[in-house]
């Protein structure tokens, strides 16, 4: 053996060709019953019972027992020395559990292994916490210490999920006559929505690349160039503010393709989602998926994301409170705005607390308050009833009583759309995930289109909704300068269980055409051949219709896994203010590589 060194008394090795694994730790079976293996990985546990020392082993693959008897002293003594993740291999025969003591929850849970030599190959420092699912180590120690974080079963499995996930979309798409290209990550910036992850450029003084948000301008040139059908695994970085879903480095799902229309990206990204579900989790999803306008989702649902696996919709009663003696819906619709109610027959019995919470969610929104009217076939009960007429009430029973409905609480909004909508929709949703999913629901997919192709800025200015690049709806190109407000797009999100899942759009293809949505937000001729000019230089050699879809990989992974949070489907994520505690990113940089770069830097006073 080579290598070798005393730790805390047993020696260390470095693995010789004696000690090569026959087998990994998960594999082994009542099948090798009587055969000589030798596995390898890191300890879990040491137990001693009388005359005899169990010990687990772990590698991904799963766990195994192995068992030591007191008749072989040095091999005894050296086992209970072991600790929690120390590294060894382990030679002995497989041998069947006696009857009583198998162990149905794993996966070796019938064999054991005789242990007849043990090799340490390094030994473990007492870890921060404990490496198991049971553990309750904060994000921040996990994420310290990723190594042992991913050592646990539960993110073994997620990594083998998202693993398997890829696998499957590869094939898939593979299968369908897609290339898989490469697109730079060093690229020209340009405006994309979010800030961009900046590099200086040490060969040309004063310039910088960015980091791609996305390969947008990329895979539209691929269109250009004649690929017809292009994929990749797309790596994309954003500089923006991150929560639950986002990261600042995100993998993507990238899909364009040429000569297509709306229907054939859904159907294509329809069967990719049946494939992927069906290889990866067994399940057979029902294709095509509901579809819904951009504008209905917001009237019914209040968010362009909603969950579907709960009915639960939100109703317009503005033309209810016309004429009401409630100013405080009558004065809001009379200054242009909108009364939007939710009926929840499951919260005909709310106490004044539960409906107490509610209001606060409402108002966390960004609403004024929320009225409520417990309403019943002959009896109401609401702090707003007296204000309210006997014909107010009669319209609203035919409204929201149906006939074999006795009684319901109306949960209702009044104010500006956008907030109503808004509050609306976070209220919706909570008392779907608080009451009325039970898990046993499965995955409800639906297209949100039609988007928006323009909205307001914070400053009054046109801005695109989603990117510039989006084609209007033919109804619209001849007047998109009019209102641009009004204009919609070929634009279409796919959503799953309330999580955007991927984004998409038939793009732009003319040069002219593509300058006028340009001017709207206030790029001129000049800055777009600036900013954009390859693309638009590409454009007049021969630029096919073409569209597509990003599919976020890591929100996809997290939905399939029925997760809250990407960072657990990230090998190596960030925290929420953007740092990789584990290796201390972002860092200081030495100021002799600034003088290379030709950057200095100017630390903020934060004081003053």
């Amino acid at each position: 053996m080579k290598g070798d060194q005393i730790v805390n008394g047993p020696k260390v090795y470095h693995m010789g060709k004696d000690w090569k694994r026959s087998h990994r730790c998960g594999e082994l079976g009542p099948g090798i019953e009587g055969e000589d293996v030798t596995v390898a990985g890191w300890v879990r546990k040491v137990r001693e019972f009388g005359e005899l020392t169990f010990l687990d082993l772990w590698d991904r693959t799963g766990l195994v027992q192995a068992v030591v008897e007191a008749h072989t002293p040095e091999l005894h003594d050296l086992i209970r020395s072991l600790r929690a993740g120390d590294v060894i291999a382990l030679k002995g025969r497989v041998r069947l559990r006696p009857d009583d003591m198998v162990n149905r929850d794993m996966v070796t849970g019938e064999i054991e292994i005789e242990a007849s030599a043990v090799e340490v190959f390094n030994r473990s420092k007492v870890p921060p916490f404990n490496v198991s699912d049971k553990a309750k180590a904060n994000d921040d120690l996990r994420l310290r210490y990723r190594y042992l974080d991913l050592r646990r079963d539960s993110m073994q499995s997620k990594l083998q999920l998202r693993h398997e996930l890829v696998f499957a979309v590869r094939e898939h798409l593979s299968g369908k006559g897609f290339l898989e290209v490469e697109t730079p990550l060093l690229v020209r910036r340009t405006p994309e929505g979010a800030r961009d992850y900046l590099v200086p450029s040490r060969l040309h003084e004063g310039k910088f690349y960015a980091l791609p948000q996305s390969p947008q301008l990329y895979k539209q040139i691929l269109m250009v160039s004649g690929v017809d059908r292009y994929f990749q695994l797309a790596r994309c970085l954003r500089d923006e503010d991150l929560r639950a879903d986002r990261q600042p480095e995100h993998t993507q799902i990238d899909i364009e393709m040429s000569f297509i229309s709306e229907d054939d990206v859904f159907a294509l990204a329809e069967m990719l989602m049946r494939d992927v579900f069906s290889k990866t989790l067994g399940i057979e999803l029902e294709i095509p998926f509901e579809r819904i306008d951009y504008d209905d989702a917001m009237l019914r649902y209040g968010t362009d994301k909603p969950d579907l696996r709960f009915d639960l919709e939100i109703s317009d009663c503005g033309d209810l409170f016309r004429e009401s003696g409630f100013d405080a819906f009558r004065s809001v619709i009379d200054d242009g705005g909108v009364v939007r109610a939710i009926s929840f027959e499951k919260g005909i019995d709310f106490s004044k607390s539960q409906i107490k919470k509610l209001e606060k969610s409402v108002k966390e929104s960004g609403a004024r308050g929320l009225a409520w009217i417990r309403l019943g076939r002959d009896s109401v009960d609401s702090p707003i009833a007296r204000f309210l007429s006997e014909k107010e009430l009669d319209d609203l029973r035919i409204r929201f009583l149906p006939e074999d409905v006795n009684g319901t609480l109306l949960l209702l909004v009044a104010g500006e759309c956008s907030l109503v909508e808004r509050s609306m929709g976070g209220l919706r949703t909570d008392l779907g995930n608080n009451h009325l999913l039970d898990g046993s629901e499965s995955f409800k997919f639906l297209w949100v289109n039609r988007f928006p192709l323009f909205e307001k800025g914070d400053d009054g200015a046109w801005q695109p909704a989603h990117h510039i690049f989006s084609m209007p709806l033919e109804q619209y190109i001849d007047t998109i300068e009019d209102d641009p407000g009004r204009v919609r797009g070929h634009l279409y999100d796919l959503v799953c269980n309330g999580t955007e899942l991927g984004s998409g759009s038939i793009r732009v293809h003319e040069r002219q055409l593509q300058e006028k949505l340009m001017a709207i937000i206030g790029i001129d001729r000049d800055e777009a051949e600036k900013k954009f000019g390859f693309l638009l230089e590409a454009f007049e050699f021969g630029a096919p219709p073409h569209g597509g879809i990003a599919i976020g990989v890591d929100r996809l992974a997290m939905v399939m896994a029925g997760e809250k949070s990407i960072r657990d489907f990230i090998a190596f994520p960030k925290t929420l203010s953007a740092k990789g505690l584990m290796e201390g990113a972002p860092s200081d940089v030495e100021p002799e590589l600034l003088d290379e770069l030709h950057i200095g830097v100017v630390m903020r006073n934060d004081k003053e």
